[in-house]
């Protein structure tokens, strides 16, 4: 059966994200988001304990997604290894995920989450070809941990839509307003310098804005959360008041 797709939609989605250590955590939070309206639920799974890094708990939690498009992270965290992150992302393919996420910098980490190292490029182009062959999509992600000017995030996205990725997501810093309003404008351009689907956001104080009118600008889908708890980004919008925000925007 085709997965359903976060690329082929006519609007923007509204991903939950869901960051929780344990398997019945993260299971009651995908539940409460569906509930709540959740197009989309993100699993960020580098967030579970250890002993739920394995493919038969990755099914029974994917099952509560009910047929929602499911973003699977894996990302980098304590002892996680860029090559176990690789492995957790093609088991996650695998038991259903829709849309994986591989880091920028994956296998020749930088500051700004993205690698020029042509080793590092040729093997993210392999896994991205293996999420492929695996009825996967794949986004590419860099966290710049700084701000960047337009000129620069059009070069790093570039080099992520060359690499294979199906969507590019680049997360800026917002800390004064100007900067703030230069990632708005940067958003709202990349749907004219870039061919590929994008989510563009920011971390930083004046962060909230471009979060939440990102999806009108051009970019590919919301990520909310459905309530605030000790490991949730604070940074993502609550998913009832986002939803209410897509509406009257985008309709």
């Amino acid at each position: 059966m085709k997965k359903t797709s976060f690329v082929e939609r006519d609007k923007p989605l509204l991903c939950a994200m869901v960051q929780e250590n344990t398997k019945t955590e993260a299971i009651c939070m995908i539940c409460n988001a569906i509930s709540e309206g959740a197009e989309a639920i993100g699993i960020q799974l580098e967030c579970l304990e250890r002993q739920y890094l394995t493919e038969e708990d990755f099914k029974e939690i994917f099952s509560y997604c009910k047929g929602l498009p499911i973003y699977a992270t894996a990302y980098r965290k304590d002892d996680l290894t860029d090559e176990k992150c690789a492995q957790i992302l093609m088991s996650a393919a695998r038991c259903g995920a829709t849309l994986c996420d591989v880091m920028g910098d994956m296998f020749h980490p930088e500051p700004h989450e993205l690698t020029f190292d042509e080793t590092a490029i040729g093997k993210q182009k392999e896994l991205i070809a293996a999420l492929h062959a695996a009825g996967c999509e794949v986004l590419m992600s860099s966290h710049l941990h700084a701000f960047f000017p337009e000129q620069e995030v059009v070069r790093f996205a570039r080099a992520q839509e060359e690499r294979g990725a199906d969507i590019v997501k680049i997360v800026n810093v917002s800390e004064t307003e100007e900067t703030a309003l230069e990632n708005i404008c940067t958003c709202m351009n990349l749907k004219h310098l870039i061919s590929k689907p994008y989510l563009y956001l920011a971390n930083g104080k004046f962060c909230n804005l471009l979060r939440q009118i990102g999806g009108k600008l051009g970019c590919c889908m919301y990520l909310c959360v459905e309530r605030y708890t000790k490991n949730s980004s604070k940074e993502q919008p609550l998913l009832r008041s986002m939803r209410m925000i897509r509406d009257l925007m985008v309709g």
